[in-house]
């Protein structure tokens, strides 16, 4: 087993495995010594990731909504929809996500996506995109500029955030949930900055605060 698994590490590494397929997961904690990706990086089949000692790593499928916290000194493999995990401990739970947002994160696609979205009479489009399962989203943005997010089903409700350096996560995810701020469940909302504009529904039963990652992304790059 421990030889197969070898085999499979160094055959990632030589093709670039990796390098040439869209990610599929979100790196959501990083804790103690882990080589290979930081918090927030998006990683692809193939990846490898080296945990040391009082290492640990979650990771966010964001097709099969599976949620991986690893953690002991060990080797991981991204996988299409989960892990291959050598000598560490996995735990793993099925979370709230909408699978049909991994799409966007492949850059091609993604930046598609989150331009103006006009309907056939030049107006925004106000269908949604995607489903957020937390009511405090974390926005992917350009990491400057004013970035507003505004309710279109009910009027009134709006927010305006000027990004700074400061207020970014790795140059560019701004999270709601670090200034407390919630949306409403049900709600239809679009988030723009300049011409990037994503249009998406919050579920009526989302989660406040911290929640997974993976269940209240939007992509705006």
């Amino acid at each position: 087993m421990k030889s197969m698994f070898a085999a499979v590490v160094v055959f990632a590494g030589l093709t670039g495995l990796a390098a040439a397929q869209a990610p599929v997961a979100v790196v959501e904690d990083v804790q103690g010594t882990v080589a290979g990706v930081e918090f927030m990086d998006y990683v692809a089949p193939g990846k490898v990731i080296k945990l040391g000692p009082n290492g640990a790593v979650v990771l966010g499928y964001m097709k099969s909504c599976w949620r991986e916290t690893i953690t002991g000194v060990g080797t991981v493999i991204v996988g299409a929809e989960e892990s291959m995990v050598h000598l560490g401990q996995v735990k793993a739970n099925k979370i709230s996500c909408d699978s049909s947002h991994s799409r966007l994160i492949d850059r091609q696609v993604g930046e598609s996506a989150a331009t103006v979205v006009r309907g056939m009479d030049g107006k925004a489009s106000t269908s949604p995109q995607f489903t957020l399962y937390g009511l405090s989203p974390v926005v992917e943005t350009t990491g400057r500029g004013k970035l507003v997010v505004e309710r279109l089903d009910v009027k009134g409700e709006r927010y305006d955030v000027d990004l700074t350096p400061a207020s970014v996560v790795r140059g560019k995810f701004y999270d709601f949930a670090k200034t407390r701020t919630t949306l409403r469940p049900g709600g239809v909302y679009a988030a723009s900055l300049g011409s990037k504009r994503a249009v998406f529904l919050i579920d009526r039963q989302a989660e406040p605060g911290l929640s997974p990652i993976i269940g209240r992304l939007v992509r705006m790059e």
